[in-house]
């Protein structure tokens, strides 16, 4: 079976930490064959399916120049084994016309991963609310004067944009309120942007978690993603450091309650960002840690995703 990865450009891959390199490391060991193309080479035209033009590539041993390309072709998706859609955010308005492609390929008969619909319905930042019983005090809005009552309210506050990730254009304001408004103004853009703000979570100086969910089922580590010096963001993008744990009770009956939920909505992997005992994410474009949890762990996350590929595809 050839699987078609639909992600960023393969030159820009760490392949220490990279999980999309991780699955492509663990299908290629069981004889699948590996495509690869990003969301620019998709195209549907009139009487044809959706097709992309790909590199089938084979993998080296070699850490910097660690794959091959075989050949370069246009396929139809729909003759591919499955389509996993890994292209990294932000979810603009291309990310959006790429799950729209995505959507078609699959009423032609593609198996698509994450689904495109499900990917839309549950925007990385907002999926949250589906579960206020899980998060911290939160506000989305566009509006200044609600950012400032709610910065009156809990004093110490997080706010972010919708479409960031790794950690992008985050900020903490505390109860001094020192550039609260030049914050809301670069956000928001003057009233034409909705953000995101959250109650500072002071658990963060322990990690930002990241629980990995496969199948509706839970990852038994977590990667705490711990900020380093002075940071307030623990992403692995803005220098936090790594550390496996095992999950805690907390951990578990989130992933509990929405695994199962989303995995029935077509989402077969998603990364539930934990600080403390609340969640402040859902990820589902392309959650990652994969390489870091099982160096330190030892458990097999990459096969793990892999044999719930397979069992999803029958």
């Amino acid at each position: 079976m050839k699987l078609l990865f639909v992600a960023d450009p393969l030159e820009s891959f760490k392949t220490t930490k990279d999980s999309t390199y991780a699955m492509m490391r663990e299908a290629a060991s069981r004889g699948h064959g590996l495509l690869a193309c990003g969301p620019q080479d998709l195209r549907w035209q009139s009487g044809e399916p959706v097709t992309a033009a790909v590199r089938e590539i084979e993998l080296t041993s070699d850490a910097h120049d660690w794959f091959r390309t075989l050949r370069s072709e246009r396929v139809a998706l729909r003759d591919a084994g499955a389509v996993l859609m890994r292209k990294d955010p932000p979810f603009d308005p291309e990310y959006f016309y790429a799950t729209h492609l995505l959507g078609q390929a699959e009423r032609e008969g593609a198996r698509v991963f994450n689904r495109p619909a499900a990917l839309r319905d549950h925007p990385e930042k907002l999926a949250i609310l589906e579960f206020p019983q899980f998060i911290a005090p939160t506000l989305v809005t566009r509006s200044e004067a609600d950012v400032k009552a709610f910065h009156a309210e809990h004093r110490d506050i997080i706010l972010k944009p919708l479409d960031g990730m790794g950690g992008m254009g985050i900020f903490r304001v505390g109860a001094d309120g020192l550039n609260l408004g030049s914050i809301v103004e670069t956000l928001n853009r003057g009233g034409a942007q909705t953000l995101m703000v959250q109650k500072y979570l002071p658990e963060i100086v322990k990690g930002d978690k990241r629980v990995l969910v496969i199948g509706g089922e839970p990852v038994p580590y977590a990667l705490a993603r711990i900020p380093q010096g002075s940071e307030i963001r623990g992403n692995l993008a803005a220098g936090g450091k790594g550390v496996a744990q095992a999950l805690s009770a907390r951990d578990r009956e989130i992933a509990a309650h929405i695994g199962p939920v989303l995995a029935a909505r077509g989402l077969l992997l998603v990364g539930l960002d934990v600080i403390g005992d609340c969640l402040t994410e859902i990820n589902d474009t392309s959650p990652t840690c994969f390489a870091e949890i099982t160096q330190q762990t030892g458990f097999p996350v990459a096969k793990t995703f892999i044999d719930a590929l397979e069992r999803a595809l029958g």
